[in-house]
């Protein structure tokens, strides 16, 4: 599987405040961010993965939301997260 338990603890560990930080938006954000790549990747070689599809979708949704929420409430960690993942050009 190419989501391990080591691999979300150093998701969090290296984007969060502690790899048992999993509530943080930050590490939220990075762990959404690290499947989105990941479904991006199997689409592009499955294309009629309608299924795969549908849940990239959700999940870009979702990590949008959690973008929205932390620019509304904290405009500093809202930055320093999009410039650490390279999600804005």
């Amino acid at each position: 599987m190419y989501l391990t338990s080591e691999i979300k603890k150093e998701i969090f560990k290296k984007h969060g405040k502690s790899e048992k930080d999993t509530g943080s938006s930050e590490g939220q954000i990075a762990l959404f961010s690290h499947r989105i790549t990941h479904l991006t990747a199997h689409l592009q070689s499955n294309k009629k993965d309608f299924g795969t599809q549908r849940a990239l979708l959700n999940l870009v949704g979702k990590r949008r939301s959690l973008l929205d929420y932390l620019k509304a409430t904290d405009i500093e960690r809202y930055r320093a997260v999009v410039k650490k993942l390279e999600l804005r050009k």
